[in-house]
């Protein structure tokens, strides 16, 4: 039974593939020894979590435990995905 000041709710179900597991940190440090400026990791890995969550398939194998962190981290640790620099003119 639930004390008086405790109102229960059902949490509203997230419809992403990939749960929202938080990022393992050894992948963080890997990814980063690759993209050494940590905004442009952080945009890459953003931009691709908006992906998978959203319908694209991963590039690498995944396992349940994976979080669309872990695998937008383990994709550029593998070098599936990468950053392309745009000409000065372009930028």
């Amino acid at each position: 039974m639930l004390p008086d000041n405790i109102i229960p709710f059902d949490q509203p179900k997230s419809d992403n593939r990939y749960p929202a597991l938080p990022m393992k940190s050894e992948l963080v440090y890997k990814a980063a020894e690759i993209i050494d400026d940590p905004q442009k990791l952080i945009n890459l890995v953003s931009k691709r979590v908006r992906q998978l969550n959203s319908g694209r398939a991963p590039l690498i194998p995944t396992v349940p435990s994976m979080g669309a962190a872990d695998i937008a981290l383990t994709e550029i640790i593998e070098g599936k995905i990468k950053i392309q620099e745009l000409p000065a003119e372009q930028a």
